[in-house]
């Protein structure tokens, strides 16, 4: 039978297996590594110049490469070759050859690159922990990973349509001195986070958490992405609303179901702690059963099972004699009730129930959680009627958090951000 003829490269070359490339020689040098002498295929090389191809060598002479790690640490060495330009018109009489694997002026083969991007981002370690197990430098690493991140497609070539914005901290809190009043200052480095709400994707990641950095981030963008978007859903924060009202004044805004049911929490457990100085004179203590069950008055009634609601009515039985924590407790409830509304005359029943609730009770707390409710009713209707939360937002909060503590905290923005958009962009094709 007739085969085809072809080369046959050898067992070390097929071993190694770097493209473009075969393996003249292998040899072990004394401080236990391999060292591996390759030399390219043999194709035509193009003068950079002039683009004519090239056969003529002019000479050869040894660089060292950096590369993966293949059964143990490697030395990679290259028999490169310097070829003579046979255009007469060209400047460039001698060019060195390249390949896709090792391009011109780069000392890290092409694959090395792509293992150590995969190491940071899709295993999530640390930079200077990759750096460290392939034997190279971290600024390899990271100059890797901004380049990678600056390679992503622009967000200008999406099409979203519902978004989702949240703050996060930065760094840890620090106190500034002023030089000349010697004052001291309080700083919380903030930033932002713009997610897609349908893909979990972050979009952007701007300074601070006030309309400023949001409005700027928004301007940045084309009017037709602008036009796509249908609606935001963010927490009750008056910053982001007023940079969405001044850049997106047609799109919707959603304010987030569990920040509203975490107010009502936080209303009650102010009551709570109010009515036990106003008793006893003291904070609660474990003896007292609306201390030990706190986190039973802020569970979901609906949620407790018979044993949970034979406690509960203890405590307001046992600690409650004024009946304001009751009080509270059924304000949270009339609340937690109206945002579970499916239809709108449903909601218009429940927002009055809540509001009965709230005037019946006549506390000062519960009567600034009715004041927060109402200002923010258009964006609960919003809510209501899209249910888009804030909750891929806070997904990407956690994965941002696992970033920060892997690498111990980050004091260089754009180091921070390219990890961030890297791993989002791989959550959100795996």
């Amino acid at each position: 039978m007739n085969q085809p003829t072809q080369s046959c490269p050898s067992a070390a070359t097929t071993l190694f297996n770097l493209p473009d490339y075969r393996v003249i020689s292998v040899v072990h040098d004394r401080d236990a590594s391999i060292r591996v002498v390759t030399v390219a295929s043999d194709f035509p090389a193009a003068c950079p110049g002039c683009a004519v191809l090239a056969s003529r060598v002019h000479s050869r002479r040894i660089q060292r490469v950096r590369d993966i790690l293949v059964a143990g640490r490697v030395r990679l060495m290259w028999a490169k070759r310097r070829l003579f330009c046979d255009e007469t018109l060209c400047v460039r009489k001698t060019f060195s050859e390249s390949t896709p694997q090792v391009p011109r002026f780069a000392r890290s083969t092409a694959r090395l690159k792509e293992t150590l991007k995969n190491a940071v981002i899709d295993s999530g370690r640390a930079a200077s922990e990759v750096a460290t197990a392939f034997g190279v430098s971290w600024w390899l690493v990271n100059t890797v990973v901004v380049a990678a991140a600056a390679a992503l497609p622009s967000v200008d070539l999406l099409a979203p349509a519902r978004l989702g914005i949240d703050e996060h901290r930065y760094r840890s809190v620090r106190w500034l001195q002023d030089q000349q009043s010697k004052k001291w200052t309080r700083y919380e480095p903030w930033m932002s986070t713009i997610v897609d709400v349908d893909t979990g994707q972050v979009l952007g990641i701007v300074d601070g958490r006030d309309s400023r950095g949001i409005g700027a981030w928004l301007k940045a963008r084309p009017t037709a992405w602008l036009s796509c978007i249908e609606t935001v859903g963010i927490d009750p924060s008056a910053a982001f609303r007023k940079a969405l009202r001044e850049n997106l004044p047609d799109a919707a805004v959603s304010v987030d179901h569990f920040h509203l049911v975490l107010l009502a929490n936080d209303m009650l457990t102010q009551v709570r702690q109010r009515v036990s100085r106003e008793q006893n004179g003291r904070r609660g203590l474990k003896t007292d059963k609306a201390w030990a069950h706190r986190l039973l008055l802020l569970r979901g009634y609906d949620t407790l099972s018979d044993a949970g609601k034979k406690r509960l009515d203890d405590v307001f039985a046992t600690d409650d004699p004024s009946q304001e924590l009751v009080a509270a407790w059924g304000v949270k409830e009339a609340l937690r009730l109206m945002l579970s509304a499916t239809n709108p005359a449903s909601v218009e029943d429940r927002k009055i129930f809540f509001e009965r609730q709230v005037k019946a009770a006549a506390m000062k707390e519960t009567d600034r959680l009715l004041a927060t409710v109402t200002k923010w009713w258009p964006e609960i209707q919003t809510l209501l009627a899209t249910r888009v939360t804030t909750a891929k937002v806070e997904a990407a909060n956690t994965m941002i958090k696992n970033i920060k503590r892997i690498a111990r905290g980050f004091r260089n923005p754009t180091n921070y951000q390219s990890r961030i958009l890297l791993r989002s962009a791989a959550r959100t094709v795996a």
